[in-house]
C-alpha cells in the first residue's frame, strides 16, 4: 500500500457511450488536496472525469498525493498508467525535477497555471511581497522544462514563458436562463469566506451603500465568525443571511436565477467561475476587473476598479439595475458547456503530444 497519495481514478468506467476515431488520449491530472476539492479546480476535475467516463474521448485519470514534495507514489502510478500527457496543477509545490520523472516515463508534461503569484500570495500569512517572491522562484524552477504552460491569465511575469495553451473552464448543464425563477431583490456572494475573496470590503459596501439592499452569503470558510460578528456591528444584521455551500448545480442555479445580481468582490480570483455560472444564468455579476471571467461574460459584467469601494458600490447598484438578459444568457451557457471545453482542450493535448 502506497503512503504517499490517495490515487482517485476518474478513468471510463463500463461500457463507453461513443465511438472515437483510434485510441482515446491517455491523460493524467496531478493535483495537491487542497486544490482538488475547492473551487474552480474541483470543479473542472469532476466535470472532466464525467466527460471522460460518458464520451469515451479520453482516459482520464486523476492523481491527489498527500503531500506534494513526496513524489515517489506519483512515479509509480504513472509508470503503471503510461499516459501520453500529465497536466500538474500548482506547478511551483512540486519539486523542480517533476517534468523529467514525467518524461522517463514517456509522457508530455503540461504545467497549469490557475492564476497570478500576486493573487496566490494574498492568500498566504506573511508579508505580500516576500511569499510573491518565493512564490515566484519555486514556480519558475518547475516549469523551466516542462513541454506547455496551460493558463488564463500572463505567464510571462510568473513563469518566464509564455502559456501555450488556454485553461480552459466551462459550466454545468444547469446553469442556463431560468425564466420560471422569479427575480428577488438581493445581492448573492457565493464562494468561500476568506479575507481575498474580498468579502470584509463587501460588508462595508453593504454599509455604506445608499440602498439597503438585502445580502446573501452562500459558502463557509475561516471568516464566517468574523463576518457575523462584523454584520452586527455594522447594523447589517437584519439584512444578511448566511447559508452553507451546496455542490449541487441544480440548486446552485436557482439561486443564481433568483438573484437581482451577483458579486465577486475579491480582486484576486485565478478565474472566478461564479461569474460564469451566473451570467449562464442570465444574472447580471459585479466583479473586480482583474478578474479574466468578467470578459468572458460581456455586457452581464459590471467591473470595478481593485481597491475602489466607491467603484465597488457603483458596480453592484448597476449590476442591481440590469435587467437579466436570457438571450445573452443562452450564448454564455452553450459557449462554455464542459462538452465544447473539454473537446478544445483534448485537440490541444493532441497538437503538444504529436
Amino acid at each position: 500500500m502506497s503512503p504517499d497519495p490517495a490515487v482517485l481514478d476518474g478513468g471510463v468506467q463500463g461500457p463507453r457511450l461513443a465511438l472515437v476515431p483510434g485510441r482515446p488520449l491517455q491523460v493524467v491530472d496531478v493535483a495537491l488536496l487542497r486544490g482538488a476539492g475547492r473551487g474552480g479546480i474541483g470543479t473542472y476535475l469532476a466535470a472532466k472525469a464525467e466527460h471522460a467516463a460518458r464520451t469515451g474521448a479520453i482516459d482520464h485519470h486523476v492523481l491527489v498525493p498527500r503531500r506534494p514534495l513526496g513524489v515517489g507514489a506519483v512515479e509509480q502510478a504513472l509508470h503503471e498508467l503510461r499516459p501520453d500527457v500529465v497536466l500538474v496543477h500548482d506547478p511551483g509545490w512540486w519539486p523542480a525535477d517533476l517534468a523529467s520523472r514525467v518524461r522517463a516515463v514517456g509522457a508530455h508534461t503540461v504545467a497549469v497555471h490557475h492564476g497570478t503569484i500576486t493573487q496566490q500570495a494574498a492568500a498566504l500569512p506573511g508579508p505580500s511581497r516576500l511569499c510573491a517572491a518565493l512564490l515566484r522562484s519555486r514556480l519558475r524552477r518547475a516549469v523551466r522544462r516542462v513541454d506547455g504552460v496551460m493558463s488564463n491569465v500572463d505567464t510571462m511575469a510568473d513563469c518566464g514563458r509564455l502559456a501555450t495553451m488556454p485553461l480552459r473552464l466551462g459550466v454545468h448543464e444547469a446553469f442556463r436562463p431560468r425564466a420560471e425563477i422569479g427575480r428577488g431583490d438581493h445581492v448573492l456572494y457565493v464562494g468561500r469566506l476568506s479575507r481575498e475573496k474580498g468579502v470584509l470590503e463587501l460588508l462595508d459596501a453593504a454599509a455604506r451603500s445608499a440602498d439597503p439592499w438585502p445580502l446573501r452569503l452562500v459558502g463557509s470558510g475561516p471568516l464566517e465568525e468574523t463576518l457575523r460578528s462584523r454584520a452586527e456591528r455594522l447594523g447589517l444584521g437584519a439584512r444578511i443571511s448566511f447559508r452553507p455551500p451546496t455542490r449541487d448545480p441544480e440548486r446552485l442555479a436557482r439561486r443564481y436565477a433568483a438573484a437581482r445580481c451577483v458579486v465577486m468582490p475579491g480582486e484576486h480570483e485565478t478565474f472566478g467561475l461564479v461569474a460564469l455560472e451566473a451570467a449562464a444564468c442570465g444574472t447580471p455579476v459585479a466583479a473586480c476587473s482583474t478578474a479574466p471571467a468578467l470578459h468572458a461574460i460581456g455586457a452581464l459584467g459590471h467591473g470595478f476598479v481593485p481597491a475602489d469601494p466607491d467603484d465597488l458600490d457603483r458596480a453592484i447598484a448597476a449590476a442591481r439595475a440590469a435587467s437579466h438578459d436570457a438571450e445573452q444568457a443562452a450564448m454564455i451557457a452553450w459557449r462554455y458547456r464542459w462538452d465544447r471545453v473539454f473537446r478544445a482542450e483534448t485537440a490541444s493535448l493532441r497538437d503538444l503530444v504529436g
